[in-house]
C-alpha cells in the first residue's frame, strides 16, 4: 500500500531530529510535525537544554571575572549586569541552533508540518495547523517524541511574573537579589548555582529528605560544601503551604513547614519563586487509544529494546518513554528507532551512559559508585585527584573539584568515574571510553596526556589508586608490569 511518507515524526526535539536525519540517510521520505509555529527543536533548543545552558555560560563567565579580579567598586554582579544582556546572549544562541536544525532538515529533504499532531490510526497522523485547518498524512512508520511538561503546583499558581517556571525564568527583566527555587531536580540545582553566580541569594526548598541520590557520596559532600560556599541554602523535607505576593512589603512570601521535627509555619521573603518540581510525559492529545498504544502507570509510552511500542508501526523515544530523560540519550534513541524501523543493523549501545549536571561547578559520572560496588560485593579501590593539585586548574582559577576513580582491586578494571569540577561533562568521556573497552586504570598511567590539561586528573587519580593497592601488599612490578588478574 502506498503511503505519503516512510516515517512521520511527531516532535522535533533531539529524538525526532536524530530520527529524521538517520532516516533521510537511508533514503526514506520523512515528515516532522512540530507544534511551535516559529521554532524547531522543542524544549531542547527553545526553553530547556540550550537556553538554560547558554544562560549558565554567561553567568559562569561573570563569576570567573569576579573571582579573578574581585567586585568592581564593591558592586555585586546583579548591580553591574543587566538581565537583558544575558538574555540577548541566550537568544542569539537559540536562533543559531534553530537555523542549524532548519538548514539540516532542508539539506536532507525532510518535510515539516506546523501544527499539533495526533494519531488517527496506526499509520495515520492528523495535524491541526495554526491556520485552523486539519491535514492528514499516512506513513509506514510513526515516531512519537513529544517530550514532557512540568507538573503544575496544586497549592499556588504560576503567574509568570513573581512565580516562574522553566519557561518564564528565561524571560526575567532583571537579575533578582533573592530567589527561592522549589524542587529537587537537577534543573533546580543548575538554576540555583547559575543565579548564585550572578550574586543572587538563593534558597532551595523541596519535599524529599535527600536530593541527587545518584551521586557518589564524596561528590555529594563536595557539592554540599560548594553550595554552602555560594550561600545557597537547601531545606530538605519541607512542605510548601502557600506562595503569595505581599504588596505591603513588596515581596513574595513562601510559607512552608518541615515534614519532621519542628513543624511550625516558616516564611521566606523573596523577589521571585522558581518552581521546578517534576515533569509528566506529553501524551495528552496524542490520541494513543485510537491506535491502541499502551502506556505505563505514569503515562510513559511503553517501548521494547528497539523503541517499538506494542503497535508494530509506531515507535516512541525521548522523554516520552521515561528514564533516563536526557537530551544526550534522546539523540541516540531517535537514531536507533530509525535503524530498527528500516531493518538497518546498528552497533550495540553500552548500557552505561554518562550523566551531566550543568551546575557551577559541573558534575558528571558514569558507572558504579563506591557504595554500589561495595553492595555488589566487589573488592574495590578508589583513586582521587583534587583539582587544587592540577596546574591547569590553578591557571584557570578553577581549583574547586574532585575526580574519583572506582576500580577492581584485583584486576584494576575501571568500574566508575565521578567528577565535580570545571568541564566535568567533557572530562567524563575519557573515563567512559576506558569503561566501554573494559580497560583498567593503568591506561591513564601508560598513556601520555597533554600538559597542562584538566585530563591530568585521571593520571593523578590512577596513581593515587594504584598506590593504595601497593599499600595492601601488592608489588609495583605486579601492578604495573604484568597483566592484572
Amino acid at each position: 500500500m502506498s503511503r505519503d511518507y516512510d516515517v512521520v515524526i511527531i516532535g522535533s526535539g533531539p529524538a525526532g531530529f536524530s530520527c529524521a536525519m538517520q532516516s533521510s540517510k537511508f533514503d526514506q521520505n520523512v515528515l516532522i510535525v512540530e507544534s511551535h509555529k516559529d521554532y524547531l527543536g522543542g524544549t531542547w533548543i527553545n526553553t530547556g537544554t540550550v537556553p538554560s545552558k547558554a544562560l549558565r555560560e554567561a553567568a559562569k563567565t561573570i563569576l570567573e571575572f569576579n573571582d579573578q579580579f574581585g567586585d568592581h567598586e564593591n558592586k555585586k554582579p546583579y548591580e553591574r549586569f543587566r538581565m537583558a544582556d544575558l538574555l540577548q546572549y541566550k537568544q542569539e544562541i537559540l536562533e543559531k541552533e534553530n537555523r542549524k536544525v532548519k538548514n539540516d532538515l532542508i539539506k536532507n529533504k525532510v518535510d515539516v508540518a506546523r501544527g499539533v499532531g495526533r494519531l488517527k490510526d496506526s499509520h495515520t497522523v492528523e495535524v491541526e495547523t495554526h491556520f485552523g485547518t486539519t491535514e492528514t498524512y499516512t506513513a509506514n512508520y510513526i515516531l512519537l517524541c513529544t517530550g514532557n511538561s512540568p507538573i503544575e503546583p496544586t497549592n499556588f499558581d504560576i503567574d509568570h511574573n513573581k512565580v516562574l517556571d522553566y519557561k518564564s525564568i528565561l524571560d526575567l527583566t532583571h537579575v533578582p537579589r533573592r530567589l527561592v527555587v522549589i524542587g529537587s531536580s537537577v534543573n533546580a540545582f543548575e538554576y540555583a548555582t547559575t543565579f548564585a553566580a550572578l550574586g543572587t541569594r538563593v534558597t532551595i526548598l523541596h519535599e524529599q529528605q535527600n536530593y541527587m541520590t545518584f551521586l557518589d557520596h564524596e561528590i555529594k559532600e563536595h557539592l554540599e560544601r560548594s553550595l554552602k560556599n555560594k550561600d545557597i541554602t537547601v531545606r530538605s523535607g519541607v512542605s510548601i503551604e502557600e506562595v503569595e505576593f505581599n504588596p505591603l512589603r513588596n515581596n513574595t512570601e513562601v510559607k512552608f513547614r518541615s515534614l519532621t521535627g519542628d513543624k511550625r509555619l516558616q516564611v521566606i521573603e523573596t523577589e521571585h519563586v522558581l518552581h521546578l518540581n517534576g515533569k509528566r510525559p506529553n501524551v495528552e492529545g496524542l490520541n494513543l487509544d485510537k491506535a491502541g498504544v499502551e502506556t505505563d502507570e505514569n503515562d510513559f509510552v511503553v517501548v521494547d529494546e528497539t523503541y517499538k511500542t506494542n503497535v508494530d508501526s509506531i515507535y516512541a523515544a525521548g522523554d516520552l518513554v521515561g528514564f533516563p530523560r536526557l537530551a544526550s540519550a534522546s539523540f541516540t534513541q531517535g537514531r536507533l528507532a530509525a535503524c530498527n524501523m528500516f531493518g538497518i543493523p546498528t552497533l550495540e549501545v553500552p548500557e552505561q551512559i554518562p550523566y551531566g549536571v550543568y551546575s557551577i561547578p559541573e558534575i558528571s559520572n558514569i558507572g558504579l559508585t563506591e557504595q554500589e560496588a561495595k553492595e555488589q560485593g566487589i573488592d574495590i579501590t578508589v583513586g582521587r585527584a583534587y583539582f587544587k593539585n592540577i596546574a591547569k586548574a590553578d591557571m584557570t582559577n578553577h581549583d574547586e573539584g574532585l575526580l574519583k576513580l572506582v576500580f577492581s582491586t584485583d584486576s584494576l578494571k575501571l568500574l566508575g568515574v565521578h567528577i565535580l569540577g570545571d568541564e566535568a561533562a567533557n572530562l567524563i568521556h575519557l573515563g567512559q571510553a576506558v569503561i566501554a573497552s573494559e580497560g583498567d586504570v593503568r591506561y591513564f598511567i601508560q598513556h601520555v596526556m597533554n600538559y597542562p590539561t584538566l585530563s591530568e586528573a585521571y593520571r593523578i587519580a590512577a596513581f593515587n589508586g594504584v598506590n593504595r593497592v601497593y599499600q595492601t601488599g601488592s608489588k609495583y612490578k605486579k601492578i604495573l608490569g604484568e597483566q592484572a588478574e
